[in-house]
């Protein structure tokens, strides 16, 4: 984790800006949950245990920067309110189970190769996309099962 803040440390002063404390805290949240896609009222609840001082100004503030610096990702999964996640090397995806509101992340290559051909047919440089399936976790359907049986 120190590694982790140390590299994001430099990333921000070499764009003119300091890891404030307040700053550190989120981003050691974040750290400590990942695949979690935190809102950021959670984050707030989180970060208060241990600095009761920050407010949800900030919070919203530091999540704002942290996104607009490409440190975090900001989610948007049609839920009224955003979600945040630590920027990841490896492209992933997202699985939203419309019962429960469970994300999955996963990978997978087959769609980085659709990504160069649509390139390619349409002369068109493409620098990232947002792919996400809605449907029904194995929990829910689980559920689900159970109830039409009982019926």
């Amino acid at each position: 984790m120190r590694e982790k803040i140390t590299e994001i440390r430099e990333s921000l002063r070499r764009k003119g800006y300091r890891l404030t404390p307040q700053r550190e805290a989120i981003i050691k949240i974040l750290l400590e949950n990942p695949n979690q896609h935190l809102a950021a009222e959670d984050i707030y609840v989180m970060v208060r245990r241990a600095h009761p001082e920050i407010g949800m100004a900030t919070v919203y503030r530091t999540l704002d920067l942290l996104s607009t610096e490409k440190v975090i990702n900001q989610l948007n999964f049609e839920e009224g309110y955003s979600r945040y996640e630590l920027e990841s090397q490896t492209h992933h995806h997202h699985l939203i189970c419309l019962k429960c509101g469970k994300i999955i992340e996963f990978n997978d290559n087959l769609l980085e190769q659709v990504e160069e051909e649509i390139s390619k047919e349409h002369s068109f440089s493409i620098v990232g996309h947002l792919l996400k399936f809605y449907g029904y976790c194995s929990n829910c359907l689980k559920k689900e099962d159970t109830k039409n049986q009982i019926v």
